[in-house]
């Protein structure tokens, strides 16, 4: 049985820890060349444990359901996956390197009943298979979450909820954020940041749809470039030029505002819809009427989401911007 001095033992052991490996951190980021496997892997992210509250905020961000598969990159003493499963009826499975906290997670989950949904391994996060999952949880250095961004891209299904204690995903921005008191923090400010992102379907390319206007058809295109769930682009109407109002993505599902002159006046379309591979079905508004009516447009032909952008803005995929100059 751990005593009281124990445990403050092992705080300051793992405050110290982290405070090194955060000092190692910044050394290396300010001479631009921060190993980044061999930090995550040798440094190592050092054990903090994620206070109550904060696993929590976690939860409630990602809106997590007894549907969901909730993987733990880094799981520590497996609080996130015990209290997804517990709470919310969630299954799932944590990973860490350090086989001392799986073996104490495992004896958690045991306790709480709860080894019937919550798993946890001692495995490397970088090689642990994360596409089944519908959220993902991360309290590790941004420099690691950069590391892992592509295969969060390339593995995971658009809509998949990615939350981070602390950490961000470097020039992809959250789609929500939450800042949680944390009275008795062991580094900084006495808080936690809260991050949500959205895996964002690829939504960039050439659409073409058909708009029945008036007893006539407009034929509409729009080329759209993507970084990260931002778009940008151009836009079509009856072999006119057409503005882009707004565009966003979440998840698979997209939402677009248009505005073009049809018959010499100014018309403004709200589309909304999901993307189903290379196609999108949805519907659609237009300014002075009523009406909504059924969209469908068609990718004739595929742009890749821009996610190693020296920064965040997003602006046309290569190859479609010479088309509405």
């Amino acid at each position: 049985m751990r005593t009281t001095e124990d445990q403050r033992l092992e705080t300051r052991t793992a405050c110290s820890a982290f405070a090194a490996a955060l000092l190692i951190a910044l050394v290396f980021t300010a001479a631009g060349a921060l190993p980044q496997r061999v930090f995550a892997q040798a440094a190592d992210v050092p054990y903090v444990a994620t206070p109550q509250n904060v696993v929590d905020a976690m939860l409630e961000l990602a809106q997590v359901g007894p549907n969901d598969f909730l993987i733990d990159l880094g799981s520590g003493d497996g609080r996130i996956v015990i209290t997804a499963a517990k709470k919310y009826g969630a299954r799932g499975f944590g990973v860490d390197l350090d086989g001392a906290l799986v073996s104490e997670a495992r004896r958690e989950a045991q306790r709480q009943g709860v080894t019937d949904k919550a798993e946890f391994y001692a495995r490397n996060l970088f090689i642990t298979d994360i596409a089944n999952a519908t959220v993902l949880t991360t309290y590790l250095f941004s420099q690691v979450n950069i590391e892992l961004r592509p295969r969060v891209f390339s593995e995971l299904k658009p809509g998949t909820r990615v939350v981070s204690h602390e950490f961000d995903f470097g020039n992809w921005k959250p789609d929500a954020h939450v800042r949680v008191p944390v009275p008795r923090k062991p580094y900084g400010p006495p808080s936690s940041d809260v991050y949500l992102w959205i895996v964002p379907a690829n939504a960039a390319g050439r659409w073409q749809w058909r708009v029945p206007l008036d007893g006539a058809v407009v034929e509409w295109e729009a080329v759209l470039g993507q970084t990260f769930q931002a778009l940008a682009g151009s836009a079509r109407a009856g072999g006119n030029a057409a503005r882009i109002e707004s565009a966003k993505m979440r998840g698979d599902e997209i939402s677009l505002v248009l505005v073009a002159d049809v018959n010499q006046a100014p018309l403004r379309h709200e589309l909304h819809g999901r993307i189903d591979g290379d196609s999108i079905r949805g519907t659609m508004r237009v300014s002075g009427t009523q009406q909504e009516l059924d969209w469908q447009a068609t990718r004739v032909s595929r742009g890749k989401i821009n996610i190693d952008a020296a920064t965040g803005a997003p602006r046309l995929a290569a190859g479609f911007q010479e088309d509405f100059r």
